[in-house]
């Protein structure tokens, strides 16, 4: 247990795999399910649960804990399972998938409110027949103090050992199966003789060992792979690039979806080169803070890397529209005032109805 801005935390047990095989995953999931459900059952009953879902085994012990206690159930749903699964590839249809969807489908069922971080999610519950009225959208944002670069860019640069009069194109984050990320493998093959222009991706991942293998065969020199860092360090080198790639795969499930990254980018003035369709490309041509690019199109991302390298006015009007939407819009502060109004909505309606 510890104690994280007047918040207490405790932490759970949990069986870390790499994130390779569907078993050894599923069985990281499962294994933190369980013990978060046992170790809330020494937690003092709650006002409310709330279970959010990076993986969704997370919602399950979210609400047996709020069946146990008696307290209303809030899920956040910040990822479409098992639709995530299959679009990754990972697994193909079957008696798991099946199961996984009446779970799913269980939890919409049984949580009093549903918050959502995209239009998207709540346009796929409410088809499934779940009620509109306690579905509400709250989108990611950033705290704003907390992507604040502690580094000067050439500093970030040499300690990277990367040029200081290179346009550095970045990709930073989980390296996995979802991200498309050989598409900037071609880019850069298709680029190698323009020695003003490098990639950079930093993170780990199930396809960082393969793509990392594939660049050394191409014998790819204006290509750098970094290790997982620190969010500070991330945030150091993000704001050391000069363009910010967001990538994923050509699959509609992503069209559902806004990276998380796309918010930091943005509050650091980084345009964005996206190779995303749907709502993310919405958000990016609403605040003009980057460019679109076909998903898994390597040629036409090197088409908009050379727009901004060139059109310096461009760059940096896009620099700031992003930074400013951030502020006005995406503030992590009054996003989290807004769920925290839903929430006491709610329980200040509840308890009036048991009077």
């Amino acid at each position: 247990m510890e104690m994280m801005d007047g918040i207490r935390v405790v932490r759970m047990w949990t069986y870390i795999t790499p994130n390779r095989g569907v078993f050894k995953r599923m069985l990281d999931f499962a294994s933190f399910m369980v013990s978060a459900t046992i170790g809330g059952l020494f937690v003092p009953r709650p006002d409310v649960v709330i279970a959010t879902s990076p993986q969704f085994l997370t919602s399950i012990a979210g609400w047996a804990l709020a069946k146990i206690k008696g307290c209303p159930f809030i899920f956040e749903l910040r990822d479409l399972w098992p639709e995530s699964i299959l679009a990754t590839g990972a697994l193909k249809g079957g008696y798991l998938i099946r199961l996984l969807e009446r779970f799913t489908y269980f939890i919409y069922t049984q949580a009093h409110i549903i918050i959502s971080v995209t239009e998207s999610f709540k346009t796929v519950l409410t088809g499934m027949g779940i009620p509109e009225g306690k579905i509400h959208v709250i989108e990611n944002g950033v705290l704003l103090e907390a992507v604040r670069p502690t580094r000067d860019k050439a500093t970030v640069r040499t300690a990277y050992c990367l040029h200081q009069d290179a346009f550095l194109m970045g990709y930073v984050g989980t390296i996995g199966m979802a991200h498309g990320l050989a598409t900037i493998l071609e880019a850069a093959r298709l680029i190698q003789n323009d020695h003003c222009l490098h990639f950079v991706l930093m993170g780990d991942g199930a396809d960082k060992q393969h793509l990392t293998e594939q660049a050394q065969a191409q014998g790819l020199h204006n290509i750098t792979f970094l290790d997982r860092a620190s969010h500070k360090d991330a945030i150091n080198l993000l704001g050391a690039l000069d363009v910010a790639l967001i990538l994923l795969k050509n699959t509609p499930l992503f069209r559902t979806v806004i990276p998380s990254k796309t918010f930091e980018a943005m509050a650091l003035g980084r345009p964005i080169i996206l190779g995303v369709k749907g709502e993310s490309l919405d958000l990016i041509e609403e605040h003009q803070c980057g460019l679109g690019t076909e998903p898994e199109d390597a040629t036409a991302l090197v088409e908009n890397i050379r727009i901004l390298q060139e059109d310096n006015q461009l760059y940096w009007a896009m620099s700031k529209r992003g930074k400013k939407a951030i502020k006005e819009k995406y503030n992590r502060e009054e996003l989290a005032r807004k769920m925290l109004e839903i929430i006491e909505d709610y329980l200040g309606g509840r308890d009036s109805s048991r009077r």
